[in-house]
This record gives C-alpha cells, structure tokens and sequence, in this order.
C-alpha cells in the first residue's frame, strides 16, 4: 500500500508563489520517478514536471523558468516550487510517484487558483 499526501496549494495573486509537498509512504521501493501533473476545468491532465531517479528533470515548457521540482529522498517527498504564478496556472495539482515498472499513483489533487 502506497500513500501520497499533498499539501501546499491556496489561492494567491497574479506574480505570487507557492510551494507543494508530497510526502509518500508505505511500501515504497524501487521509485523510479516522482512527478507533478495538473488539470485544469474543461482539460485533460498534463505533465508539470518530473524528476526520475538518476535521470534528468523535465519541466513543461509553460512552467520553464517559473517552477522548481526538487526531492527529498531521505524524506520519500517531491516538492514543487512556483513562482511568477500567472492565471493559467489555476487547476488542481496532482502529485505522481512511479515504483518499479508500471507502477503508477497518485496523490489526492491539491487545488491552486492564481488570481489576475
């Protein structure tokens, strides 16, 4: 059993920042990426970014320069730093761990609405 608690959405201004959290636990081992994906009113889910293990990070070319995705290992937790928040950026956040091969979950969705 694997658990992703999210935490550190809000609403905030235009020009603002925000910082998520996602702590995993449980029967974690083997994680091969942790990642952030949102979803927007009306849109399908899209990739923020993502941080293999031992690989290199990938940002969506919307949030490059703007957000920061960084890790705890020692913590099993993803952190995604936003700046510069634009109202584009308002949806619900998803926090995303891969373990193993083919073994996807998922946090519980933290909101983030961005006010113009």
């Amino acid at each position: 059993q694997v658990r992703l608690v999210e935490s550190g959405g809000g609403l905030v201004q235009a020009g603002g920042s925000l910082r998520l959290s996602c702590a995993a636990s449980g029967s974690i081992f083997s994680i091969m990426s942790m990642g952030w994906y949102r979803q927007a009113p009306g849109k399908q889910r899209e990739v923020v970014a993502t941080m293999p293990s031992g690989g290199r990070t990938n940002y969506a070319d919307s949030v490059k320069g703007r957000f920061t995705i960084s890790r705890d290992n020692a913590k099993n937790t993803v952190y995604l730093q936003m700046n510069s928040l634009k109202p584009e950026d308002t949806a619900v956040y998803y926090c995303n761990l891969i373990i193993g091969v083919g073994n996807f979950y998922w946090g519980q969705g933290t909101q983030v609405t961005v006010s113009s």
